[in-house]
């Protein structure tokens, strides 16, 4: 892409933070590429499963409609497309099922937005694979420490979240226009401006996981979207504000007001990865009921069974439960398959009932599913409560406590104070391949030949194609 004009900047966080960008990206470490290779799988995976969900349908048909340079190759289209338009795509597949990585104390998930992006854009320019992958390293790690910027240890959480802001779509598009920056070949001057540009573009609201509504399952594509408008934008000459993030009227005023930790959205760049920090999710749901899932797994494997339930006391953070426990009539009754994934109350029923994949999958969030007086049942028998030990513990991890009462009259406890899938729980790289298997199964033999692909992506000279099935 040719470069127009921009403002010089100098000495600001987004500089700082650009400068990290740009020496990644010439010089790429092999633990650095090696996580960025994983998190390609897991969201490609992730993405292939989305592919009949009706928010994939709709992005699908808009960018159909819209048109465009054939730059960039999305999931599900035969056609390619403009690099804007394929991140749209392939980012709301990445996020329509809940299913993409985690990372806490940010508490978003990174890879849903920024592997989208650096796809997108490294088509477009023809990139190497090693670029590829320090540009999801680079934009994963930026909007990360953004995300943990936010945090405010008084209220023991995250700004963004405590205002009902999707950290996850606000972060990403700053992230993913770094990313997509790295892809495209700017220089650190120019990678500067695509963030500060990118500042102005994302957004999400958090009321959908409460209230319902698709609208949420978009937001990641929409922020790999403004990613890589941003770093073309910076690319023809357009310029942001050098003090974007800590100015008077910048991001973190706008977003946290008072709250900003420049040491941790600063500190140790580039010596010190805040993406080791990130998990793989190892069910579809919302992170938040991870650990009384794997409770209700080991309860399932120490023999209870649902006949067996009188009542299931679920002990959390309080910050939780507005997610997971609130509206209490709307998560013992959800009204999808989907809005179950967000529901404490039924994904405990359906893993003690038994599920599928790492432990319960996709495969078990259906409509029908929801409609089982079973399972209805046995969630109407599942109450939340704030529990002093999972306060002190959030947000570095989000545990559980699960009391249950038997219909003999025995009392029942089992406590998951860490997720599985985070340092203190990681999962293997089987595991994640496991997860990729189910996940791209649909694809048939063409899930082999991709995660081929992805396994050799570091060799490649040019990554054009690299979705081809």
């Amino acid at each position: 892409m040719a470069a127009g004009a921009s403002t010089p900047m100098t000495g600001t966080a987004v500089v700082r933070l650009a400068e990290f960008a740009t020496a990644v990206a010439a010089d790429p470490q092999g633990s650095v590429l090696h996580d960025a290779r994983l998190r390609l799988l897991d969201t490609v995976g992730i993405s292939v499963a989305a592919l009949d969900t009706v928010p994939a349908e709709v992005v699908r048909s808009l960018v159909s409609r819209w048109g465009g340079a054939p730059v960039a190759g999305a999931l599900g289209l035969d056609e390619r497309l403009p690099a804007p338009s394929a991140a749209l795509v392939n980012g709301t597949l990445a996020h329509a099922l809940d299913f993409d990585d985690t990372h806490v104390p940010s508490i978003l998930h990174p890879s849903a937005s920024i592997v989208p992006a650096a796809l997108a854009a490294a088509e477009e320019a023809g990139a190497p694979g090693v670029t590829l992958l320090a540009a999801i390293a680079v934009g994963n790690e930026i909007a990360i420490r953004l995300g943990n910027a936010g945090y405010d240890p008084a209220i023991n959480n995250n700004v963004f979240f405590e205002r009902g802001l999707h950290a996850t779509s606000i972060c990403g598009a700053v992230g993913a226009a770094a990313a997509a920056a790295v892809a495209y070949g700017l220089s650190t001057e120019q990678t500067a401006h695509a963030m500060a540009i990118a500042c102005s573009m994302g957004a999400g609201l958090l009321e959908a996981n409460r209230a319902g509504g698709t609208v949420k399952r978009m937001h990641c594509g929409w922020a790999a979207h403004s990613g890589v408008v941003a770093a073309q934008s910076a690319a023809a000459g357009l310029t942001g504000p050098p003090t974007v993030l800590e100015g008077r009227f910048g991001f973190f005023q706008a977003y946290c007001g008072e709250t900003y930790d420049e040491q941790a959205l600063l500190g140790g760049l580039g010596s010190r990865w805040e993406i080791e920090a990130c998990f793989v999710k190892p069910y579809p749901t919302n992170v938040f009921t991870h650990t009384a899932i794997d409770a209700a797994l080991a309860l399932r494997a120490r023999g209870l069974r649902p006949e067996d339930v009188a009542s299931v006391r679920i002990g959390a953070a309080a910050a939780t439960l507005r997610t997971i426990a609130n509206p209490r009539e709307a998560k013992i009754r959800p009204e999808s398959g989907y809005h179950a994934q967000f529901s404490g109350p039924f994904t405990f029923a359906l893993a003690l009932r038994g599920g599928g994949g790492l432990g319960i999958y996709l495969d078990d969030f259906t409509d029908e599913a929801v409609a089982d007086p079973v399972n209805r049942e046995l969630a109407a028998k599942v109450t939340h409560e704030s529990d002093p030990r999972c306060e002190e513990i959030f947000p570095m991890s989000f545990p559980a406590i699960v009391t249950v009462e038997t219909v003999d009259g025995r009392t029942l406890v089992e406590e998951v104070l860490a997720n599985r899938g985070t340092a203190a729980r990681p999962l293997s790289e089987d595991e994640v391949r496991v997860k990729y298997d189910l996940n791209a199964r649909a694809l048939g033999e063409g899930a082999d030949r991709l995660a081929e692909r992805i396994a050799g992506v570091a060799a490649l000279a040019d990554v054009r194609g690299l979705l081809t099935v």
